[in-house]
Formats: C-alpha cells, structure tokens, sequence
C-alpha cells in the first residue's frame, strides 16, 4: 500500500489542516475526531532530516557534524535555525558561535596557548559543554 504525506496546508487558502480520521490498515477500525500534528510535521524535510539526526546522535554536535559532513557552525546554525522555525526564542549565551578557528578554544589549547582550565572555562561559555 502507497502511502502520501499528510497535507498541512489547505490547497485553496493556505490555511492549517487537521485530520479527521484515523484507521488501521491490519483490522479496518476508523476512529474519527480533530487531530492535530507536532509543529515538528510543519517544517520542512531538510529541518525534519536534521533533527533526525540531532537526536539520532543524542544532541552530540561532532557526531552530527561527522554524518552530516559539515563544518561544527554549520551544525548550530542548523540548530540555531531548527529553534526559531519551532517558534522558539535562541538564548543569547546559546547563539551561533562566530568566532574563527583560530580563536576556538580546542585549537588554542592544542597550540599551548592557553591552559586546559581556560579552555574549559571558555567552552563552557560558548555552550559547547
């Protein structure tokens, strides 16, 4: 059996939809009602991929940006996008992290720079642990 995905918007005017009735495809009972969908149904299918593999990952952001194949911004601004088109406000501590690679903590440390504690310090204000 074919299946479609479930239309969100009315054709005609744009407006939400719901759905009315459900049904069991094994034993053919249809219970009718107002249903309505995660506002995770309304994005679209490249946001609904991401967050897939967001929780696949269990929230690791390196893990997401290996499968991915993007760069660590790319990742939060993905996430950072994902928040907004749930309606949702971005914490100012939380926003995307511009600072260039050459100011990232772990290359710091990496380069003797700075100490572990400072790199500790400066990542936990950037959210990354």
């Amino acid at each position: 059996m074919k299946t479609f995905k479930v239309p969100l918007q009315c054709p005609v005017c744009q407006q939400d939809m719901t759905i009315e009735k459900v049904s069991c495809h094994h034993c053919h009972t249809s219970i009718e009602g107002h249903y309505h969908v995660s506002k995770i149904n309304y994005l679209p299918a490249e946001t609904q991929y991401f967050i897939e593999i967001f929780l696949k990952n269990r929230g690791n952001i390196k893990a997401v940006e290996k499968e991915l194949n993007v760069s660590y911004p790319t990742v939060k601004k993905y996430l950072d996008d994902t928040i907004l088109r749930l309606g949702y406000q971005l914490d100012v501590e939380f926003e995307l992290d511009t600072t260039k690679d050459e100011e990232d903590p772990i290359t710091l440390l990496k380069q003797g720079k700075i100490t572990a504690e400072e790199a500790t310090k400066r990542l936990k204000k950037k959210g990354r642990l």
